[in-house]
């Protein structure tokens, strides 16, 4: 007796299948525009709701240890917060010290200053052959409305958005500190079926970001340091603006580094008459960058979440696109983020393998 299977069913359900998979993928690719767009157009909510997320993962080991020493709650709340306006003091008193440093300068520092620029300005347009008057300044052919109403409102605007942010900020942690906002059961219910895969993965994911908040601090304030020591002992004007540039920029990676050094190296022309004095002097700061940034922070770093050139540079591109700075600051994070998540579905863990830099491990 022979039987004989019918193969129109298989067929039919084979291409339903296929036809489904075809769908989902389109569907994949019209949301993502989708969602990048939403993200971009609400940046005023999710910017400080993703920086809440990364800075309430710092403040979790302490709130932990809070619990195991039976004290209430409303109190480690309110060490939380007493601890990050500390920071915020101590980040204006060097901002104010920053400011009456370059304030106290005089004129002729000012006037030389401007000397030195223009001479580089004009040496810089006869490379590129940009024709400019005789009769044309420098500062108002390039920048006609430097000292416009309208560059002041601008500025207000910008420092208005700021403390709005912070605040925002401010208040999104405390939502997630007290579990008003559960993020990792959000993403047990979002992202995995399984507690122990959220767990797990959520445990990760705050080992991670505490370890790179931690070793970018490190490498950011000595940094900082070694660019303010290189400043007097060049005799460098304002060692401790440059100092405080140097930490908060080297937080944006790769990007950070060079925007310092050259930014440094131009301002020394004013003052560094003698070309190789320059050149040392040059030579310091990228060395500074060198051992703490390329050396040190490797190092510190390990090889538990590293991730290639190429994938860093496209997300600080993609983030700084839709979010400017704070997108360029918390890029990184969110890639690293992303990177976990990723390599937890057998579906996605290519995409987390690509990522990946050539010396990370295998999970």
């Amino acid at each position: 007796m022979s039987f004989s299977i019918p193969l129109q069913p298989i067929i039919l359900a084979m291409a339903t299948m296929e036809t489904r998979k075809t769908t989902n993928i389109l569907l994949l690719i019209l949301v993502i525009p989708v969602v990048f767009y939403l993200l971009k157009v609400l940046d005023f909510i999710f910017i400080p709701l993703i920086a809440a997320m990364f800075i309430t993962l710092l403040f979790l080991p302490l709130m932990r240890w809070f619990k195991r020493k039976n004290i209430h709650k409303g109190f480690a709340i309110a060490a939380v917060v007493a601890i990050i306006f500390g920071v915020l003091k101590l980040a204006g008193e060097l901002i104010s010290l920053s400011s009456a440093e370059i304030l106290s300068a005089d004129n002729s520092f000012f006037e030389q200053a401007e000397l030195k620029i223009n001479d580089l300005i004009i040496t810089l347009e006869g490379f590129f052959g940009v024709k400019r008057g005789p009769d044309e300044n420098v500062m108002s052919y390039y920048f006609p409305n430097g000292g416009s109403l309208e560059n002041f409102g601008s500025t207000f605007k910008s420092l208005q958005s700021a403390l709005s942010t912070t605040l925002m900020t401010i208040f999104f942690v405390i939502l997630l500190l007290v579990e008003s906002i559960n993020f990792e059961k959000i993403m047990n219910r979002a992202i995995f079926k399984h507690r122990h895969a959220s767990v797990k993965t959520f445990a990760k994911i705050e080992k991670d970001i505490i370890k790179f908040v931690k070793v970018k601090f490190i490498v950011s304030l000595l940094t900082g340091i070694g660019f303010t020591l290189a400043c007097f002992a060049f005799d460098v004007s304002f060692p401790i603006f440059w100092g405080l540039f140097a930490f908060l920029i080297n937080f944006v990676q790769f990007i950070g580094s060079v925007i310092s050094v050259v930014l440094l190296s131009v301002f020394a022309l004013v003052e560094l008459d003698t070309t190789g004095t320059l050149a040392f002097f040059v030579v310091v700061i990228t060395g500074v960058q060198a051992v703490f940034g390329g050396i040190m922070e490797p190092v510190l770093m390990g090889r538990t979440f590293s991730v290639n050139v190429i994938t860093v540079l496209v997300m600080l591109m993609l983030w700084g696109f839709i979010w400017g700075i704070p997108g360029l600051i918390m890029s990184i994070p969110i890639t690293v983020f992303l990177r976990i998540i990723f390599d937890q579905f057998p579906e996605t863990e290519f995409i987390s393998k690509l990522m990946a830099g050539p010396g990370s491990k295998e999970s």
